[in-house]
């Protein structure tokens, strides 16, 4: 007697294959999956539509730098920890993710300056809130807790500003930044075997920042800043995973980031490659942040309205870092938006905003610069694979 089986994708937390289908003899006999579970929080309800609507509409904006914003604030340890880590045994000043719950004041004030200045989609204040970034300040076990709050707050901006301007509703994106580690990359240059970090842990971290943002009310999930196209896949693992779990979907974008004048990701993937490698997952939006500055990024973000079939966005520094600059960077708000403004009039975009070194007046300037002009066509699959 001849069996074949075939197995459900290895879920980690559940721990086990699941087997979904037993071929006797050529026979299939389909066996029950895993009902998903509930949980024990309520969620945002599912927004893709209204989402994709907004964009065939028009460009969208997304909001600018934290850090940078944090910076001008010239917080002390004591304002990183506040009286919930009086007593911590390791010093927190730079973990900016830690303010959601020492000064959520100054979060929501930096949120509440984006959305004036014309921001559809804001991002939570968790770029580094997952265990393995937090485990530098020995605040692995606060990461749910940092991530439920940041979300609550920008969750509560958000709202608000929807209630003053009905006709353009806000949105609030749970950022999952890249960790300070790298799946694909040796930190040492004597063994390029070596890992730092393994995509199991890096997929189990992941995952535990994941539910904090959806118990905090995240409308969607950004996947940003990915340097290693492997510290990516298992994000994005951790949220198919999830979704798995609640039997639903959140909207994802996923961004990219190219990290010199070789048009590659550091762990050496071209623009094109980038997109075949994390396309898979259907995302909402497919695009590229950080990087060289929008002047440097503009042949990457054109190479990617080309071959993506999904909206694109992009989100650049505001040029090439200079330390002696107030913001750490050149580029003053007019400029950004002229280069933002090229992409859109080229139809490049879908959605745009920025990243280091920008702030609420460039948000404000680009706002501006792209509010007459249309989003990009979605292209027939055919034609992007005429195009490939």
């Amino acid at each position: 007697m001849q069996y074949d089986l075939s197995f459900a994708p290895y879920n980690p937390f559940e721990g086990n294959l699941r087997i979904v289908n037993v071929r006797i003899q050529g026979v299939s006999v389909l066996q029950p999956r895993t009902p998903p579970l509930m949980t024990a929080f309520p969620m945002q309800p599912d927004r893709t539509a209204e989402l994709a609507r907004l964009l065939d509409q028009r460009i969208l904006v997304l909001d600018g730098a934290m850090g940078t914003m944090i910076q001008g604030y010239r917080l002390g340890e004591a304002d990183y920890r506040g009286a919930c880590l009086a007593d911590h045994s390791h010093d927190v000043k730079g973990d900016n993710d830690l303010l959601s719950l020492t000064r959520p004041d100054v979060v929501r004030a930096i949120h509440d300056a984006y959305l004036e200045a014309g921001a559809d989609i804001i991002e939570t204040n968790t770029f580094t809130a997952t265990s393995i970034a937090q485990a530098d300040y020995r605040l692995e076990s606060r990461v749910r807790d940092i991530n439920v709050a940041a979300a609550r707050i920008a969750r509560e901006c958000a709202d608000a500003w929807s209630a003053k301007t009905p006709a353009k509703p806000r949105f609030v994106a749970g950022a999952l930044g890249p960790t300070n580690r790298t799946a694909s990359i040796s930190p040492d240059v004597n063994d390029p075997g070596a890992r730092n970090v393994r995509f199991d842990e890096l997929v189990a971290s992941y995952g535990e920042a994941i539910e904090g943002l959806a118990e905090g009310g995240v409308d969607l999930f950004l996947v940003e800043t990915i340097f290693d196209t492997l510290n990516g896949k298992a994000a994005l693992f951790a949220l198919e995973t999830f979704f798995d779990r609640i039997g639903r979907r959140f909207p994802v974008i996923v961004s990219g980031t190219i990290t010199d004048a070789s048009g590659r990701t550091l762990s050496g993937q071209t623009t094109e490659a980038f997109w075949n490698s994390v396309q898979h997952v259907r995302p909402l939006a497919v695009g590229i942040n950080c990087s060289l500055g929008a002047a440097l990024m503009r042949p990457y973000i054109e190479e990617m309205a080309r071959v993506a079939d999904t909206y694109v966005s992009c989100y650049p520094n505001a040029g090439l870092p200079n330390p002696m600059a107030e913001t750490g960077y050149d580029e003053k708000p007019a400029e950004t938006a002229r280069l933002i403004e090229d992409f859109a009039r080229n139809g490049f975009v879908n959605l745009v905003g920025g990243c280091c070194g920008t702030t609420p007046a460039h948000i404000r300037a680009i706002a501006e610069a792209v509010k007459a002009l249309p989003p990009r066509r979605i292209p027939a699959s055919e034609t992007v694979a005429e195009a490939a």
